[in-house]
């Protein structure tokens, strides 16, 4: 008798313990919604140690509309940029770079997950009258997108255009 209470404690400790990993697995399952961090098409995480250009780049809201400015940008192969973000709006704002088939798939994973917050090195999500920094090396030619993915703002005409050269 006291065989069968050892099995039957060892099948419950092992029906819990994988209860909490499938938990532990679900509840991780929206943040791996983001692209592969390892991989980014634009380029990739610049060198602080190396010269930068800075570019300065302004989020704002107003009259319907949503933008960035400047909202064209032109950079050469192997160059790296310094973006310095400041969100000079109401409402929460975001700097992704990436392709713009990227943007809109990812943008699909956020109208899910509306309160996705980017801090990645090719993404920013910024407060409201919030700044932040973006270091990047481009290292291939192109045309990339940035753009704000919190629903609703890409629609409103919340991204721009890197063309590398």
């Amino acid at each position: 008798m006291q065989k069968h209470a050892s099995i039957v404690t060892a099948v419950g400790l092992l029906l819990t313990s994988s209860a909490a990993i499938l938990a532990t697995h679900v509840t991780i399952m929206p943040a791996s919604a983001h692209e592969d961090h390892r991989h980014f098409s634009a380029g990739e995480p610049g060198d602080p140690k190396k010269p930068a250009r800075v570019i300065n780049i302004k989020m704002f809201e107003g009259s319907g509309k949503m933008g960035y400015e400047p909202a064209r940008i032109e950079v050469r192969r192997g160059e790296q940029i310094r973006f310095v973000l400041q969100n000079e709006g109401e409402e929460d704002h975001e700097f992704i770079l990436a392709t713009a088939t990227e943007n809109r798939k990812h943008a699909e994973v956020m109208k899910k997950n509306p309160d996705m917050e980017h801090d990645d090195p090719n993404a920013k999500r910024l407060l409201p009258h919030g700044n932040s920094e973006l270091l990047w090396k481009f290292t291939k030619r192109g045309t990339f997108e940035f753009a704000c993915l919190i629903p609703g703002h890409y629609e409103k005409g919340m991204f721009g255009r890197i063309i590398v050269r």
